[in-house]
């Protein structure tokens, strides 16, 4: 069995210590050797700060997505919705009018135009 060692801390900061160390690890022993690796292998400093937390990086994103989601409906707004109503407008199947054909006068046909029509009186025939 190994030996101990006494050291010694504030009190708040050894009732603090133990408190996270019951909670994580079975032993206040390998709670400090855990975290002594920790810094260890990630060549960090216990006194630098590791960037955002959790809860920012979270607030952001959620900022990036309200941005993105305006950007999509302006775009749908401005664009989608116009292209497929013109799309639509082409699809969609009408009888065009029809229209008279305009041909030059010396080609169409000329009817004699008559102004005056004799009446077949039916008596006389008689």
């Amino acid at each position: 069995m190994d030996s101990f060692i006494g050291i010694r801390f504030k009190k708040e900061t050894a009732k603090r210590f133990q408190s996270f160390s019951r909670t994580y690890f079975k032993s206040h022993t390998e709670a400090m050797s855990t975290m002594l690796d920790f810094f260890f292998y990630n060549e960090i400093s216990p006194k630098e700060k590791l960037g955002p937390t959790g809860r920012t990086i979270e607030a952001k994103l959620l900022k990036r997505i309200n941005a993105v989601i305006a950007i999509m409906r302006d775009v749908e707004k401005t664009q989608t919705k116009p292209t497929v109503a013109m799309i639509q407008s082409l699809f969609e199947t009408k009888e065009p009018t029809k229209k008279p054909l305009i041909v030059e006068k010396k080609y169409a046909e000329q009817k004699p135009k008559v102004s005056f029509q004799e009446k077949q009186n039916q008596n006389n025939e008689l």
